[in-house]
């Protein structure tokens, strides 16, 4: 007698199988986006920033002038500590106090002036004109003007600058306008001698305080001669010394023996005597001066 045939189960189709049977739109749908970043959807939630209240407006505005007037204050604090003398207990000079606890001993002038002259602002500028300097760079060009005239520059910049706080230049230049209108007459005569003021003029640097002795007198400047040749300087970079005719002819001398041999190209700590030589507050040499240089003179004759 014959058996049925026997039924076999059958074995686990793998899942792979499975979706290859399935229709494409079947198998793409189940792709995740992890597989397929193509298709990812990003949700961006939107936020909206309030605008400022009351309260956080005027607070902004106090901040702000508190900012801008930190140089100011600085400068004011300054000046206490030194009209008081609080820096005593600890430092013989207020410039040693300053350079140790604070590090800017060579801008600290420049901080009490810019006080002093943010003050005058405050106090003469037209009420109308709200905009007032945020920091001492902006300040110093109207130190060359004389208090009286300050504010009216600062208004002048203010409006080169469209309403806005000026630059250092467009404060400059308002200060350079002002001072060609008020101009007066030079006065200089020629073999004056003057004393350089540097300044803020990098042009200048190096010669601070050394004498020059005029040889060209311009509308607004001098052509004066130094030790190392000749230079035209600006009226406010410059200073008489008051010598009587005969002192002058006396600087005038020993200017032409500093130069020859200063021209000779002697060793460079021979230039740094002859240097310190041009910058002497007298109209003659001690006796150890003459000798040094009479000294040097004979090394250069040939």
């Amino acid at each position: 007698m014959n058996q049925p045939p026997s039924r076999r189960p059958k074995k686990p189709t793998p899942a792979a199988s499975d979706e290859s049977t399935l229709p494409n739109d079947l198998v793409e749908e189940d792709i995740s986006p992890q597989e397929n970043p193509a298709l990812a959807t990003i949700d961006v939630t939107a936020f909206e920033i309030p605008e400022l209240t009351e309260q956080e407006q005027s607070d902004r505005l106090h901040l702000e002038r508190r900012v801008e007037r930190a140089f100011f204050e600085a400068g004011k604090a300054l000046t206490e500590l030194r009209d008081r003398r609080l820096y005593r207990s600890t430092h013989k000079t207020f410039e040693d106090y300053c350079r140790e606890r604070f590090g800017f001993s060579r801008r600290q002038p420049y901080h009490l002036e810019a006080a002093v002259i943010f003050d005058n602002l405050v106090e003469k500028c037209e009420r109308n004109v709200h905009i007032l300097p945020t920091n001492e760079w902006q300040i110093r060009p109207l130190s060359k003007l004389d208090p009286d005239i300050q504010p009216e520059a600062w208004e002048q910049a203010v409006e080169s600058a469209n309403g806005k706080v000026p630059s250092h230049r467009i404060v400059k230049d308002a200060v350079q306008r002002i001072m060609e209108r008020t101009q007066v007459p030079n006065t200089y005569q020629l073999g004056e001698v003057c004393q350089i003021l540097a300044k803020d003029n990098p042009e200048l640097r190096g010669k601070g305080g050394c004498w020059g002795i005029v040889s060209v007198v311009n509308d607004f400047s001098c052509t004066v001669r130094m030790w190392d040749g000749e230079h035209t300087i600006g009226l406010h970079h410059m200073k008489s010394f008051n010598y009587l005719p005969q002192e002058c002819q006396q600087v005038q001398e020993i200017s032409d023996r500093i130069s020859r041999v200063y021209s000779s190209g002697l060793e460079e700590s021979v230039q740094k005597f002859l240097e310190s030589l041009g910058k002497l507050n007298r109209a003659y040499l001690t006796d150890l001066e003459e000798k040094v240089l009479s000294l040097l003179e004979l090394e250069i004759i040939p």
